[in-house]
């Protein structure tokens, strides 16, 4: 079986380091492109505030890794894993995105 993919917008709708929530088989993605240009999606749910809010939240980098920032307790989530860089028991789901013809696309849930 085909995995599903959703297209959620143009490239050129996403500003850099500024997230955008969108609605993908049912559940609350929130999508960034980063200031290198790379395009990440994550879950919007932030299960420290309980509450769907992560394309709100700031963009950065700790060393090398692209992180958001909850909007809400400031929990930085790794962009490429979904891993809580402050917390290593809590990591949220990440999703397969790409960008074919200037439209992003995402797919299904990473696994691990």
């Amino acid at each position: 079986m085909t995995p599903t993919v959703t297209v959620v917008c143009r490239l050129a709708d996403l500003e850099v380091e500024v997230g955008v929530a969108a609605l993908v088989e049912g559940e609350a993605i929130a999508i960034f492109r980063t200031h290198d240009g790379n395009i990440h999606a994550i879950s919007n749910y932030d299960p420290c505030a309980q509450a769907s809010v992560l394309s709100r939240g700031i963009v950065g980098t700790r060393g090398e890794i692209p992180f958001v920032a909850s909007p809400m307790h400031k929990q930085a989530f790794d962009l490429r894993t979904g891993q809580c860089l402050d917390d290593a028991a809590i990591r949220i789901p990440t999703y397969d995105v790409a960008v074919t013809d200037g439209l992003v696309m995402v797919g299904g849930r990473q696994e691990g």
